[in-house]
């Protein structure tokens, strides 16, 4: 993976976002999808610091993010907050209705880009929940790759792949792609696998 300068970004929130990071001594890789709709997985989520810094890397990148929450980070008083940065609350206890749900709004909006953690928690996990593969496959949308290497300070999109039905093989691909991706607490990361059926 290189890190590619986003030479001349198109707005203010670009721009400032860009300039910010640059205080931050990072760099964004921007190997966006040719499509204006698509499932971005990101790993590996070990720190609070992700979130912000990754709200940072996709306005640099120009996308527009709508994101996956645990539904307790919805309530009173950042509900509100929550919502208007692109947030969509889930209860995690209701995984099909929920797929269901994603790959209709996938079908709804004619651009859409909706940002998911696989591991679904910052504490070392065992393996990957597999919502964000399912909600792809149904919708016929590529999965973005998107990462933060705290170790290089470099953050992104690396690459993209369409999910071929084939859960097992896609992972396998998945997981050749974030072996050198070193998040801010590597103790805390878990393996890029899912549960064996």
């Amino acid at each position: 993976m290189s890190a590619i300068e986003l030479s001349s970004p198109r707005s203010l929130s670009q721009t400032l976002a860009h300039s910010f990071l640059n205080i931050l001594g990072w760099k964004v890789e921007a190997n966006l999808p040719p499509t204006s709709k698509y499932v971005m997985i990101g790993a590996h989520h070990t720190s609070n610091i992700d979130f912000p810094l990754t709200l940072l890397v996709t306005s640099a990148m120009g996308i527009k993010l709508n994101w996956i929450g645990k539904d307790s980070l919805f309530r009173r008083p950042f509900g509100g907050l929550m919502r208007s940065l692109g947030g969509i609350p889930v209860d995690r206890f209701t995984h099909n209705k929920f797929v269901d749900q994603m790959i209709a709004a996938f079908h709804k909006h004619p651009e859409f880009v909706v940002a998911i953690s696989p591991e679904g928690t910052r504490k070392k996990t065992d393996y990957w929940r597999t919502g964000f593969y399912y909600i792809a496959l149904g919708a016929k949308v590529p999965i973005a790759l998107a990462y933060l290497d705290y170790r290089r300070k470099v953050g992104g999109i690396g690459t993209s792949l369409m999910p071929s039905g084939d859960i097992q093989a896609d992972m396998d691909q998945i997981r050749e792609f974030y072996v050198d991706v070193t998040g801010k607490f590597p103790h805390q990361q878990g393996e890029v696998q899912i549960r064996p059926r």
